[in-house]
């Protein structure tokens, strides 16, 4: 390269020109030079290794290489032979200008630093993007982790650029950033709040994606599509997004669904509202009417036989049916409505059902059903429930019971 330099040197001499042009001009060709050289050299070695890889990745049977080409990993490799001539011919075309020759070192040293920076977020996004892909590793935040290295990266690379521009040690500016500590974990509270968050999270495993959470403060009420280092990512089932910061989810309480996913089924629990003057003893005659329903007749049986030997032995008068032992309408409802339950194809037998009886109140007595659908799906939940309930206000008035319904009052009418 000198001798290059030089023969067009001596040729402008030759030609009359003044040693300060020619410098001048010697400079400006061979700036021009290498900047083809370079613009060619890039260009081939892009092309180059770039469909090299690529032709062997689409045939390899590993995907780890197809995320390599995918976040250009092989791109950003290209360009180091251009940059490490770059670095090298500098110096030569330079010597006669030792003030530009240092800015551009300096300059080259800091796109030498940049260019390590996108090499090393490329492999760091190569492996989050692999991991994502593993069964084993498709719940946890590795995005948040993926941050975190970044961040280091850069603060690193900083202080290098720093470094190169203002011409001092690393270690003076570490030392200041020492003294300035306090500012900093003010300016990066909600980093460092989320990234111990993330931690918390992945190690309590209390949110994974992928995970139905509730979230009411924050108009949260779907599944987690993203756990990062700021935030979290809830798509509602309205298809709308909601963030949530990411410290939020070990400071303040919401309700992670997961537990009810992986059981054996979701819970129904709601009740009917039964008119309290509504609910009387039942007579002889009624419990035969009763017994017209397949599915009760075994129950009162049992239970009627259970009841007259109590009274029998006791020598009760059941002239008036409040003495003694007796069946009402709203115990003999109560005892059908499980088992219905217990009949139906959609409830799992193997969890709770129960009919409770709730504190009667101003809107009626509550008859509350508590079991576990088996079908999980929302859409099918909630037809198993509504059909539940279509049957259930159906066969209440066979029971002589009357569902509390509030009543309009047209001269409250506007």
């Amino acid at each position: 390269m000198k001798d290059l330099a030089r023969y067009f040197y001596n040729l402008l001499i030759s030609k009359g020109v003044s040693e300060n042009t020619a410098e001048y001009l010697n400079l400006l060709i061979g700036v021009f030079i290498l900047l083809v050289v370079l613009f060619i050299l890039d260009f081939v070695m892009t092309k180059v290794i770039v469909t090299v890889f690529k032709n062997y990745a689409s045939k390899s049977k590993n995907t780890f290489d197809d995320y390599l080409v995918k976040n250009k990993t092989f791109d950003y490799l290209a360009h180091i032979v251009p940059l490490s001539l770059t670095i090298w011919i500098v110096p030569l075309l330079f010597h006669a200008f030792p003030t530009a020759e240092k800015y551009l070192e300096n300059l080259f040293a800091i796109m030498t630093i940049v260019l390590a920076i996108w090499i090393i977020r490329s492999i760091l996004r190569t492996f989050r993007d692999f991991l994502k892909s593993l069964n084993s590793f498709k719940d946890k935040p590795i995005d948040s982790y993926v941050q975190v290295f970044m961040i280091f990266i850069w603060f690193i690379g900083g202080i290098m650029m720093f470094s190169f521009i203002t011409g001092k040690s690393i270690w003076t500016f570490l030392t200041a950033l020492g003294a300035m500590s306090a500012v900093i974990l003010l300016i990066f509270k909600d980093t460092i709040l989320g990234f111990v968050a993330s931690i918390q999270v992945a190690v309590n495993d209390t949110v994974r994606i992928g995970d139905w959470i509730t979230m009411e403060k924050y108009g949260a009420d779907g599944d987690v599509i993203e756990i990062n280092l700021s935030s979290v990512k809830v798509q509602n089932f309205d298809k709308t997004i909601t963030t949530i910061p990411t410290y939020y989810l070990t400071s303040e309480s919401f309700r992670n669904w997961r537990g009810m996913m992986n059981s054996g089924g979701r819970r129904i629990k709601r009740a009917l509202l039964i008119k309290t003057s509504s609910i009387s003893f039942l007579s002889t005659k009624d419990i035969e009417e009763l017994k017209k329903i397949d599915i009760l007749k075994e129950y009162l049986n049992s239970i009627q036989t259970e009841i007259n030997s109590y009274n029998q032995e006791r020598s009760i008068d059941k002239n008036i049916l409040i003495n003694g032992r007796n069946l009402t309408n709203m115990g003999v409802f109560r005892a059908y409505l499980e088992i219905y339950l217990e009949k139906h194809p959609h409830i799992n037998k193997e969890m709770t059902i129960m009919s409770r009886q709730l504190e009667p109140s101003a809107q009626g007595t509550p008859l509350e059903i508590y079991a576990f659908s088996n079908d999980k799906v929302w859409k099918n939940y909630e037809k198993i429930m509504a059909d539940i309930f279509d049957h259930l206000l159906s066969a209440i008035p066979y029971f002589k019971l009357e569902v509390f319904e509030l009543q309009f009052n047209p001269s409250l009418r506007v």
